[in-house]
């Protein structure tokens, strides 16, 4: 999930409805709790029971819906499908970085999850199956990405709060997840032999070295949030 999160973190900065992210103050205020609030959210959706779930995406409609009558505006619906797009993408690149690509019939199980989550949340237009999704996906980030203010400013926030050297680590595992648009707009780079370097985190976890690795690379802030989060879950059979 933190590897989803961090491709989300280059994503989110670009796309060009963030700046209702800024109205409400939250994500230039702490990048890092939004980004972990909106994987609570996820994990509250994708790994309950179907009733806990409805209960989340009411809640998740009501904050937008307060958003919306705040602002007197309504969030565009693309922006709603970009953010959906996003983390079935990010899941789908996560999981080929740690372990091995999706096979086809994963590739449709990952999709209906959140296409459930969508139709949840009342997004329209949404694609059917995983093959149309990925073709309107190409579309959303050649039209809905853009480097802006908003952009440099995200970032500057990212790295006063975590720092230069994990700015750094941050912005290498985005390298390696990120689609080619994502990394050319904000010019990441993989070092040689990253890819590898990150493999060695499933032998590491394997000797029990996860708590150290936390510490290392996480804000001290955010430790026992991310360990919570950190915990095994199954997805239930709907």
């Amino acid at each position: 999930m933190l590897f989803v999160f961090a491709g989300a973190a280059a994503e989110f900065a670009l796309n060009r409805a963030v700046d209702w992210l800024f109205f409400t103050g939250s994500l230039p205020a702490d990048p890092m709790a939004r980004l972990l609030s909106t994987a609570r959210f996820v994990k509250e959706i994708v790994f309950v029971e179907e009733a806990v779930a409805r209960r989340t995406l009411e809640r998740i409609r009501s904050i937008h819906q307060a958003v919306e009558d705040e602002r007197g505006e309504q969030i565009p619906p693309w922006a709603h499908r970009d953010v959906l797009y996003l983390l079935i993408d990010y899941s789908e690149r996560a999981y080929q970085l740690l372990h091995r690509p999706l096979t086809v019939q994963e590739k449709d199980d990952l999709y209906a999850v959140f296409w459930r989550v969508g139709s949840g949340l009342h997004i329209p237009e949404l694609p059917r199956n995983y093959a149309t999704w990925q073709q309107d996906r190409g579309r959303h980030l050649l039209r809905d990405l853009a480097y802006s203010d908003y952009t440099a400013e995200l970032y500057a926030r990212y790295q006063r709060q975590l720092g230069p050297w994990r700015l750094a680590l941050l912005r290498q595992v985005q390298a390696l997840l990120a689609p080619d648009r994502v990394a050319r707009l904000l010019d990441l780079k993989a070092w040689p032999g990253s890819r590898h370097l990150i493999r060695v985190y499933r032998p590491l976890v394997r000797m029990g070295l996860r708590p150290l690795i936390r510490r290392l690379l996480l804000p001290r802030d955010y430790i026992e949030e991310v360990q919570q989060m950190d915990e095994t879950a199954t997805v239930p059979t709907r």
